[in-house]
């Protein structure tokens, strides 16, 4: 398969050839040619398998052919994300797709000025990538109308509504044209997001690739016990001891990163952090520093888990265990991308086990477990498997079910009718009417 044979027109086909591209991954294959065929589409995959390409290339090329028809302030694709890391990112990939088309996009996220991105808009842009915060702000400053939007992607979905998007969510589809091609990109498949799906979608193209949840096989996962006050002794000690390279840690709070910076700077390793309370310029600046290797260790928060995009980054390491299980999956995706190599670390004390719990669980596997001598933890991290006591407890639900109450439906019902309507979305809001 070539994309070439999936229809791609020339000037896409030039750019990925500039950039190595030469086989469609497993998404790619299946999402570019519903996406050209007009199709709303709800795709699942593991991270780094793809997707960027898998709904921007059949965007791009959608644009191209339906030629120019913007006007002022106005948008024709729209990409919501969640982070600003992931906007810059997917904007930056927008960018090489289309180096040789006539199109024109931009970006847009809080924690930088306004003004430049409202001067961007005057004239219109084809492609807006966009966070939902500052994209309302736009909206509410006349910076930005909808009138001509034709496609609405939301790229990782669930994480928009993790990190507590529904409001904004909700003021914003009521404000998008009812006809519109709507597609939902994400690497984990969680309840949220079937509810969000029932109320954007019509008729949707199920794409899944790979089980539901799972990490890539392509990354070599372990965990080590620790008592919590010596994690960052343990992390500096495996550092020099094994002689690590370059290093994306999370950790799980603004504190603890700010924290470990300063012990690894203090211990003489180049150090830099990522979170939610640093500004935009700064987070971008050692993003770039260490994709460039000024900076040995990158530290960061969740912010982070779905934004960051590295070539060849050997290791992760959890400092701490997050406090929602899919965002582990999405922590360790950032290595072993597009079928390299890769570890991910976990550093866990004993009152992380529920934590640790619902990942195995989530991802149907137990952690293999070392011991580092000298470190040995004195609260012991019990057995917390699959099939482990702990495990029953996370499965067993918080109440008996009510009778009547909905229940998940088989794989081969149609999705728009087997989901329930998010909390906090009006029953049909922004449903596409186009049957």
């Amino acid at each position: 398969m070539t994309f070439a044979a999936l229809g791609m027109i020339e000037p896409l086909l030039r750019a990925l050839a500039g950039l190595g591209y030469q086989t469609p991954t497993a998404i790619q294959q299946q999402a570019i040619p519903a996406v050209l065929a007009g199709r709303d589409l709800l795709a699942t995959a593991q991270t780094g398998t793809g997707k960027t390409a898998g709904f921007a290339l059949p965007l791009l090329q959608l644009l191209v052919r339906q030629g120019p028809r913007m006007a002022a302030n106005s948008v024709r694709a729209l990409v919501l994300v969640p982070t600003r890391e992931l906007a810059e990112q997917v904007h930056a990939s927008l960018r090489r797709y289309g180096r040789f088309l006539p199109l024109r996009s931009a970006v847009a996220y809080g924690g930088v000025s306004i003004n430049p991105q409202m001067l961007q808009l005057r004239q219109g842009v084809d492609v807006l990538v966009a966070t939902p915060g500052r994209l309302l702000d736009l909206h509410r400053q006349n910076a930005l109308h909808f009138r001509q939007l034709q496609v609405l992607v939301l790229d990782e979905a669930d994480r928009m509504l993790d990190l507590g998007f529904a409001a904004e969510l909700r003021e914003l589809l009521a404000l998008l044209p009812k006809r519109r091609q709507t597609l939902l990109f994400s690497a984990t498949f969680a309840a949220p997001l079937r509810e969000l799906a029932g109320q954007l979608l019509e008729e949707p193209l199920r794409i899944e690739i790979g089980p539901r949840n799972v990490t890539a096989a392509s990354v070599s996962q372990w965990l080590i016990a620790v008592d919590k006050r010596r994690k960052a002794e343990l992390f500096l000690h495996l550092l020099k001891e094994r002689r690590w390279g370059q290093v994306l840690v999370f950790a799980r709070t603004r504190k603890g990163v700010d924290q470990l910076c300063a012990q690894l700077e203090a211990a003489g390793v180049s150090a830099a952090g990522i979170h939610g309370d640093r500004p935009q310029p700064a987070r971008l600046r050692a993003l770039e520093r260490f994709r460039a290797g000024a900076v040995q260790v990158l530290v960061a928060t969740d912010v982070a888990a779905r934004g960051l995009d590295i070539d060849d980054l050997p290791l992760v390491v959890n400092l701490d265990l997050p406090n929602q299980a899919e965002d582990y999956v999405h922590r360790i995706g950032r290595t072993g991308r597009a079928g390299a190599r890769g570890q991910a670390l976990s550093l866990v004390c004993a009152d992380e086990v529920a934590r640790l719990t619902a990942i195995e669980t989530l991802i149907r596997q137990s952690l293999r477990r070392e011991e580092e001598p000298g470190f040995e933890a004195e609260h012991r991290v019990p057995a917390s498997g699959p099939g482990s006591r702990l495990a029953a407890q996370v499965q067993k639900p918080a109440c008996p079910a009510k009778s009547g109450a909905p229940k998940e439906a088989a794989p081969s019902r149609p999705l728009v009718r087997a989901v329930r309507p998010m909390p906090g979305f009006a029953s049909g809001l922004g449903r596409n009417p186009r049957a």
